[in-house]
């Protein structure tokens, strides 16, 4: 008997699957074919005319693709291999990713998560087909809030609840999000359904562990009775307004009848020319125009803000001209919390601040990177080594030196130097030194790194944990050459090493790093003395 190909899920494609298992993702039974996936990408529907804005499809790379014919059935496992699916596969087809980032996110900006995430993330292929179910992904984790849409709709049947209003959510909850809701209650005669998201969310969120504790804190605010939490298996893809008609269409799934839409919903920040991908109420405009279509009713919000003179919420647009509303921005909150300073029992609940103030501590005492990269024989494994000796005679944190020989050695032995391998060694680098500055230690790295996407992608995914660092050792490369005790320069200039960086293999020089500095012109120490400063003013060190 031929065995059966097997596909281990990535993190959104687990979050996807589990919403077509449980009915989240009605009237999707399967990943998208590529009719349904056109019609989405054109016209926002499904081509039986289903309003659906955001595409579900299943992503594989050209290689496991190779391998595969129609007909065949393949097994869709999570990372511990537990079997939860089989696929049979009636289409593969090859991506075009410019089109669908235009289509959904209307950018190709990677600055936009969404574009990002498809442009680095997406493998090349999709595939569709009957799915059959075997499990849903398992959880050990709020067990006692992951209900189902038909478990949940069990819920609301048994309370009595006819008017149920879903608010959506990605980050915690505070004072004028329960005034928000409390005003949606009043105005509809509903029940609240507090529905935050548990699977992906924009990079550098607060991670939902401590984002639950803060929504039960919450829930204790309202009347018996009037709201309940769940939690939302999501994978979003910050696409705005298309974003909002996809996350009304799932909560009528989980059987709600109302929905609120707020200012910039599912926004994605700012562009990279520093302005909003989408304008602030584009969300409630697109989901009002298609209320009929999607069954559940909108009920659009403007920003809260807190008002001194009545010492109550009021919409932004209440607000007298001679009065500014009082609002704490997210980063203005963040800084309070990092510098230990007050927040105003206005804002929010004490309990939920407490929860904060344990996850966010002072920046110096917080973990960060700092990675140094630069020519061969630019200094920075001299660098490396007297930094964190110095900052072990200075501090009494956990200091950890990856150097890119060592780490040849062990981490990554077995690899070579094309593009493709000396990205995989960055990334290995880069989880270790993540999941080291996730938990407060120093991490300091030094290597080549010639490749600014992959160092991108290492400070994506260590600034989500902590601090990152990026150091350009900018030491000439007639410099470097002299230095080459090993005489690699010379080889490659002989042609006896076909890739070496400088010579044979470009160097991509860092566009805005955070410290740079030329070892030709100065003593290690005062390179040390130099470094130690710069740390101290960024605020990670005292």
């Amino acid at each position: 008997m031929m065995k059966m190909a097997s596909l281990t899920l990535t993190q959104r494609q687990l979050c996807d699957l589990e919403l077509i298992l449980n009915g989240g993702f009605s009237p999707l039974n399967r990943f998208m074919n590529k009719k349904d996936y056109d019609n989405v990408l054109h016209k926002m529907q499904l081509h039986d005319g289903t309003c659906w804005p955001i595409p579900i499809t299943l992503d594989i790379d050209e290689s496991f693709a190779d391998n595969l014919s129609s007909g065949e059935i393949i097994s869709l496992h999570d990372a511990e291999g537990l079997l939860l699916a089989t696929l049979k596969i009636d289409e593969m087809w090859k991506v075009d990713k410019q089109r669908e980032a235009l289509a959904v996110f209307n950018t190709e900006d990677e600055t936009h998560p969404g574009v990002s995430y498809l442009y680095h993330h997406v493998k090349q292929i999709y595939i569709s087909g009957p799915l059959s179910s075997v499990t849903l992904p398992h959880h050990y984790d709020f067990n006692h809030l992951r209900y189902t849409p038909s478990t949940l709709k069990k819920l609301f049947h048994e309370r009595g609840w006819e008017k149920i209003i879903a608010f959506q959510t990605r980050n915690p909850m505070h004072r004028a999000h329960q005034e928000l809701t409390l005003r949606a209650i009043e105005q509809t005669g509903g029940k609240l359904l507090i529905h935050p998201v548990v699977g992906m969310t924009k990079p550098g969120d607060i991670e939902y562990y401590l984002r639950v504790r803060c929504y039960e804190h919450i829930l204790k605010t309202y009347d018996t009775h009037t709201a309940c939490l769940s939690l939302l298996p999501l994978a979003m893809r910050m696409a705005g307004p298309k974003e909002a008609l996809w996350h009304a269409i799932i909560r009528k799934n989980y059987g709600c009848t109302h929905f609120i839409v707020g200012r910039d919903h599912a926004g994605p920040g700012k562009d990279k020319s520093g302005k909003d991908f989408y304008p602030p109420y584009a969300a409630q405009t697109l989901a009002l125009s298609h209320q009929s279509q999607l069954g559940i009713t909108i009920v659009p919000f403007q920003e809260m803000g807190y008002s001194m003179r009545q010492s109550r919420y009021l919409s932004i647009e209440s607000f007298s001209t001679d009065e500014t509303p009082a609002t704490i921005s997210g980063t203005e909150l963040r800084h309070r919390l990092r510098s230990n300073q007050e927040i105003p029992e206005w804002f929010s609940y004490p309990a939920v601040i407490e929860e904060l103030r344990k996850a966010h501590p002072p920046k110096h005492q917080q973990g960060f990177t700092v990675f140094l990269t630069g020519l061969p024989s630019s200094g920075k494994s001299t660098l490396a080594n007297a930094l964190s000796l110095k900052l072990r005679e200075m501090t009494n944190r956990q200091v950890t030196l990856l150097d890119g020989d060592v780490i040849r050695t062990h981490l990554s032995q077995g690899l070579g130097f094309s593009q493709q391998d000396r990205e995989t060694n960055i990334t290995r680098v880069g989880f270790v030194a993540k999941e080291i500055t996730k938990h407060g230690g120093i991490v300091i790295c030094a290597l080549v790194a010639p490749f600014a996407s992959a160092r991108n992608k290492v400070k994506e995914m260590i600034s989500a944990e902590g601090g990152f660092i990026e150091v350009y050792v900018a030491t000439p490369l007639t410099i470097c050459e002299s230095r080459d005790r090993k005489g690699l320069y010379k080889k490659a200039r002989e042609g006896s090493i076909q890739q070496f960086t400088g010579i044979s293999d470009p160097y991509e020089v860092p566009n805005s790093p955070a410290i740079e500095i030329d070892t030709s012109s100065v003593t290690p120490e005062s390179a040390i003395e130099f470094l130690i400063k710069q740390i101290k003013l960024l605020g990670w060190i005292l």
